[in-house]
């Protein structure tokens, strides 16, 4: 069930809130003195009870007063801004290190022992460093409970971000950066548990095997909900950044391979190569360039099930 409060939701909740509460009171004392201020000028100065401009020399004292104070409110909320930025830049070495992708337009992690999933799944009280990649445009994971954001850019080595989850339960993580049309369904949730319970859930996959080995369809569909494929392709015959699934197995398409338009038949071969090389043909009427490829990430016997699950999209 998701969990609302956000209290010590990890270590850096109480430098980055502290942070915003000084900016934030400063902020909003000026704005009230200033207010106050400009009202009683406005008042003491309208027209009628001043009708003669009256000549104002300069105040040394006073622009001394009103360079110097805004200077160490400045230095202040530095101070504070930097204090709650500085220990993210360095995670612990015992840290737990999970690699996340970004993709158009949804997350997956995986852990150390190579397991793979659209959740991310945490252990209480224990370091983690969320290794991050992008796989085609900046992306930005956002776990607000946790007060961490970091941009995801491509190509950028050692881009990571780290804390230390305190509070059970769970919470939203989300994509900060608008990166295309579908930006907003790049959301999904982090699951944090005691660490025998984590524990338990990493080293067991007799639930996964036990999809594999009944149904080759719903591990398919599984797959393919975990590499956000239906948040490009509709499985309902309307037309989203790539073509429907709806009715593809066995069909033939109007695919561009470089300059040459041809037919080809919508086989497993042609699934795979899609997968494999997106860019290689392009269904005709969609922009090429926009799905990049998916090899080293699933292996043959993943794009097997996916076959299996396409062929029920009557």
């Amino acid at each position: 069930m998701y969990s609302p409060e956000v209290t010590q939701a990890s270590n850096f909740v109480q430098g980055v809130d502290t942070a915003f509460l000084v900016i934030l009171g400063i902020s909003f004392f000026f704005l009230i003195v200033l207010t106050v201020v400009m009202i009683y000028f406005i008042y003491k100065y309208n027209r009628k009870r001043n009708p003669v401009a009256t000549q104002i020399h300069g105040n040394t004292t006073l622009e001394i007063i009103w360079t110097v104070v805004p200077f160490l409110l400045t230095m202040v909320m530095f101070y504070y801004g930097w204090a709650g930025w500085k220990p993210m830049q360095k995670a612990p070495k015992d840290s737990m290190e999970i690699t996340v992708y970004g993709r158009m337009w949804n997350f997956s992690f995986e852990y150390e022992n190579g397991k793979r999933t659209d959740t991310l799944f945490l252990p209480k009280d224990q370091p983690i460093k969320l290794n991050l990649v992008a796989m085609d445009v900046l992306h930005s994971l956002y776990i607000p409970a946790f007060r961490v954001k970091q941009d995801m850019v491509p190509g950028m080595e050692n881009n990571f971000m780290w804390f230390e989850p305190q509070r059970e339960g769970i919470f939203e993580l989300y994509c900060a950066e608008y990166c295309g049309l579908q930006h907003s369904y790049m959301y999904t949730y982090v699951k944090v548990m005691e660490e025998n319970e984590f524990t338990d859930w990493l080293v067991d996959t007799t639930q996964v095997a036990a999809l594999d080995i009944e149904s080759p369809t719903a591990t398919g569909k599984r797959i393919m909900q975990n590499i956000g494929c239906f948040a490009c392709h509709s499985l309902d015959g309307s037309k989203l950044v790539g073509p429907s699934f709806k009715g593809i197995w066995g069909e033939e398409h109007t695919v561009v391979t470089g300059k040459e338009t041809r037919q080809v038949l919508v086989d497993e071969e042609y699934i795979k190569s899609s997968i494999y090389d997106p860019n290689e043909d392009v269904v005709e009427g969609f922009s090429k360039g926009l799905m990049l490829s998916y090899r080293g990430q699933l292996s043959d016997d993943d794009i097997t099930n996916i076959v299996e699950y396409l062929k029920t999209l009557k």
